[in-house]
């Protein structure tokens, strides 16, 4: 579930169904997948359609993405997926098969609506980077699980400096930062790019 989403039991519902849980979040509907009578749980695109309507964009997306990369649905199978609401077939444009984590979802559904240039995963100075924005903006987004010791620290740094000798221009995000200090990370980005440090210097363009 998406950080500080509120707790509560999901339910698809019937058309015609009766919700006797207080607590509870109904989302009636017809389902995408046939009925199975002796099946409590929602098929994954049920629960993935829900998903979308019930939570913003990038978050409806991290969670889409999560269902790719845990096996629970393929993006081939996903696309094929006859979507009913614009949110759903939304989230559908925007899932991607190459993100690494939720964190990387959230900052590249966020970063779309720009219109710059935006890849992920490149090799650069023998390691990927999370995004290079137009050809030398480099944006590193830090979950916790690979970059919470010493040694993940280290290996950061190391690469970096690897990067800023050959030219780039290097900004790293927390966790923390992305989700819940974003108008600064926003602000950031948008200077970098207004001063042009997504392009190559100006000794490496084209005359």
């Amino acid at each position: 579930m998406p950080p500080d989403a509120e707790q509560r039991l999901h339910l698809r519902m019937p058309p015609n169904g009766v919700l006797r849980a207080e607590d509870a979040h109904a989302h009636w509907g017809v389902s995408l997948s046939p009925a199975r009578p002796r099946v409590l749980e929602a098929s994954v695109e049920d629960a993935l359609a829900d998903v979308a309507r019930c939570f913003a964009l990038d978050q409806a997306v991290a969670v889409w993405e999560s269902a790719v990369r845990s096996g629970a649905i393929s993006l081939e199978a996903l696309q094929q997926v006859p979507w009913r609401s614009a949110a759903a077939r939304r989230c559908r444009d925007h899932t991607r098969a190459d993100t690494d984590s939720s964190l990387e979802t959230v900052f590249h559904v966020r970063l779309s609506a720009w219109g710059v240039r935006l890849r992920f995963q490149v090799q650069l100075a023998g390691h990927p980077v999370d995004f290079l924005i137009g050809t030398h903006l480099v944006v590193q987004v830090d979950g916790w699980s690979f970059h919470s010791s010493s040694a993940d620290r280290t290996r950061d740094l190391a690469h970096d400096a690897q990067l800023r000798l050959r030219g780039y221009t290097v900004l790293r995000y927390s966790y923390a930062q992305v989700i819940y200090d974003w108008e600064h990370v926003e602000r950031t980005l948008a200077a970098a790019i207004s001063q042009g440090l997504h392009l190559a210097p100006a000794r490496e363009r084209s005359p």
